[in-house]
């Protein structure tokens, strides 16, 4: 079985010599963190985030702050953002924990600048231990067959996810997605590189609520259920009574049936999560009054919801009306705009 430590062994042990940081050794904290333009007001909220910022030295903040610039290239702007909303950054020890983490994602894959947006996404990801958290933490996603360069991309979309325990977090939000009938060892890896962030969600208080919501109020069973999952994960994250069950209550109300619902769900989930006054509500509107068609003919073509009003709906109706011409939905939309010409004839066939 792979050694992930032995993987990380050579980053955590590097140990490069500093570069002086001359003069600033000499200042005050509160001087140096003055000239980088944190005024009074950002240093004493600073303070209190962080107790041991006081008894900083200055010259140990400055090798900090020049090493996420200069090396991880954080522009300054940003690395101010960072140091304002996480002081504690500036403690961190440049050879024992900097270099080492970002060594040790650099191996993965990661690019310099993908690693600067994670920092200033999720600055504590640079707290965490190489052995203690990254290669238990590669260990665990090779289990689920995510490679090292797409647990790298995992970090970069969500570095909160090294913060999160694997028995309490990890392990559990994986049994729970087994529990509902996804496989393990084939669909799990691809569902957590597609959506990053459902680990962050609470079980219990968002994806068991999703879940049973989908299974009793939608009618989503079996592989109708997994399918929509695997597809469009995000679903499970979206909160059942500001956003799913609205919907629900919609396309009710718009006179389609349990079964018709289910279906369009199982087709187009993001059906679901829609705002009903800007797409949904219109595009309904639009196929029964304009189009004049039933709304039934959405449930064999729930990809309808997808697509732009004005530039593709009305546009291509338009014609298809002026040329006296009727086809299905999918004939109508389901290919860009040459296609559609070269199919009705408005350009000639290349």
């Amino acid at each position: 079985m792979y050694d992930a430590s032995s993987h990380f062994s050579s980053c955590a042990e590097i140990s490069p010599a500093m570069a002086s940081v001359g003069g600033d050794a000499k200042k005050s904290l509160t001087q140096w963190l003055g000239e980088k333009g944190f005024d009074e007001e950002a240093i004493r909220r600073m303070s209190k985030r962080c107790r041991n910022l006081p008894n900083l030295d200055a010259g140990e903040a400055s090798g900090v702050w020049d090493y996420l610039l200069n090396d991880v290239k954080i522009e300054h702007r940003k690395l101010r953002y960072v140091v304002t909303k996480c002081p504690k950054v500036l403690t961190m020890s440049v050879n024992e924990k900097l270099i080492p983490t970002v060594q040790c994602l650099t191996t993965l894959q990661a690019k310099p600048g993908e690693i600067a947006q994670a920092i200033i996404k999720f600055p504590p990801i640079t707290f965490h231990s190489v052995e203690e958290k990254l290669c238990p933490l590669l260990a665990f996603f090779q289990t689920l067959a995510i490679s090292e360069k797409q647990l790298a991309k995992l970090l970069m979309v969500n570095p909160r996810l090294i913060s999160y325990s694997i028995q309490a977090k990890f392990s559990q939000t994986v049994d729970f997605l087994v529990g509902l009938g996804i496989d393990r060892e084939v669909m799990i890896g691809k569902i957590l590189t597609k959506e990053p962030y459902i680990m962050g969600y609470s079980i219990d208080k968002r994806l068991r609520p999703t879940a049973e919501f989908l299974k009793s109020a939608v009618g989503l069973q079996g592989s109708y259920l997994q399918r929509v999952i695997m597809n469009f994960p995000s679903i499970l994250s979206r909160d059942v009574d500001k956003t799913l069950r609205p919907n629900l209550v919609f396309l009710q109300s718009a006179g389609f049936s349990k079964d018709q619902i289910m279906k369009l769900v199982a087709g187009y989930p993001p059906v679901l999560i829609k705002s009903i006054k800007h797409c949904l509500e219109p595009r309904v509107k639009f196929l029964v009054e304009e189009m004049g068609r039933d709304k039934g003919e959405v449930v064999d073509y729930p990809q309808f919801f997808h697509h732009g009003l004005k530039r593709s709906l009305e546009y291509r109706h338009k014609i298809l009306k002026q040329m006296n011409s009727r086809c299905s939905l999918s004939e109508m939309l389901d290919c860009n705009q040459k296609k559609f010409a070269m199919k009705f004839g408005l350009i000639p066939v290349a």
